[in-house]
Formats: structure tokens, C-alpha cells, sequence
């Protein structure tokens, strides 16, 4: 079982930047982590994922090239750099992993989730 827990994010004025970190504890036994995120009112979707053991990354369209997801293998540790953010993607983040062969976006793919974490982004 993967225990994820997220730090990081807070308030950012539009245009600003900001990094969440999610760090993986217990048997981490996943073939992708990822980042996804759910505003007031709608769906949790997904933002940006990335495969184990190849890194490979991935990324929503409303994220793409503002975005980057990364890891630090050593320390266990799952990235979201977020640059340029938009009012828009105000919502709490979540860290999430699965174990399935294929990958994906959608949240019913991930079966470990950390707790969330909020990020605001004020225009």
C-alpha cells in the first residue's frame, strides 16, 4: 500500500508560480503517479501523470506548457512545477498513484490518493 502526502501549493497572484510536492511512503509498488485536481463545483481531473520506470510524462491541454511534472527517485518524491497560473486553475490538488498497465487521466485509474492540498490563484 502507497501512503502519499502533499506539501506545498498556498495563494499566488496570477502570472505567479508555485510547487507541490507529494512524498510516497509503504511498498511503492505503482506503474504511474500523478497530479489531478478538483475545483468547487466540478470534477476531479487529471493534470499531468508520469510512468515508472521510464519517466515518461504527460500532460492535460489546459496545463501544457506551463506544467511540468517530475521526480525524485532517491527521496520518493513526486513534483508539480507551476508556472504562469491562470485563476482557473484554482482547485485542491491531488497526489495520486495506480497500478494499473495502462495509463490515463481519469481518476477511477488511481487507487492510492494523498489527502489534497489547495492551491488559490487570485487574478
Amino acid at each position: 500500500q502507497v501512503q502519499l502526502e502533499e506539501s506545498g501549493g498556498g495563494s499566488v497572484q496570477a502570472g505567479g508560480f508555485l510547487r507541490v510536492s507529494c512524498a510516497a511512503s509503504g511498498y511503492p509498488r505503482r506503474t504511474y503517479w500523478a497530479w489531478l485536481r478538483q475545483a468547487p463545483g466540478k470534477e476531479r481531473e487529471g493534470v499531468a501523470y508520469l510512468t515508472i520506470p521510464y519517466g515518461s510524462t504527460f500532460y492535460a491541454d489546459s496545463v501544457k506548457g506551463r506544467f511540468t511534472i517530475s521526480q525524485d527517485n532517491a527521496k520518493n518524491i513526486l513534483y508539480l512545477q507551476m508556472n504562469s497560473l491562470k485563476p482557473e486553475d484554482t482547485a485542491t490538488y491531488y497526489c495520486a498513484a495506480s497500478q494499473s498497465a495502462v495509463h490515463g487521466f481519469e481518476a477511477w485509474r488511481y487507487g492510492n490518493w494523498g489527502q489534497g492540498i489547495q492551491v488559490t490563484v487570485a487574478s
